[in-house]
């Protein structure tokens, strides 16, 4: 189950991953365990992150985004062409506050 985020929210986040560079990319084969794996660890650490999605045409890309959204438990901010922003409040050290929705 993923976060539902406000539009206040959802506006916030996005001025928030404005300047964030790509931490993460998936590759030619999809999405493996290893990468749901990693996607954990960076969700945890830094709670708001940037992915690159390198899938050629608009329904795989469609496709790959939902499995990273459920396969991580996120709220998908953004997704603007190949790139997808992900929200995941930290379990231990919570750094983004979200404004009230």
């Amino acid at each position: 189950m993923s976060i539902q985020l406000t539009s206040a929210q959802t506006r916030f986040l996005r001025g928030q991953a404005h300047d964030l560079k790509a931490l993460l990319q998936t590759g030619g084969k999809g999405v493996s365990e290893a990468f749901l794996a990693e996607l954990d660890l960076a969700l945890e650490q830094h709670e708001l992150i940037k992915v690159k999605v390198a899938a050629e045409d608009r329904d795989s890309r469609k496709e790959l985004i939902a499995v990273i959204v459920e396969g991580s438990n996120a709220a998908l901010v953004q997704h603007i062409g190949h790139t997808v922003v992900l929200y995941r409040p930290s379990k231990d050290k919570r750094q983004i506050v979200l404004p009230r929705g």
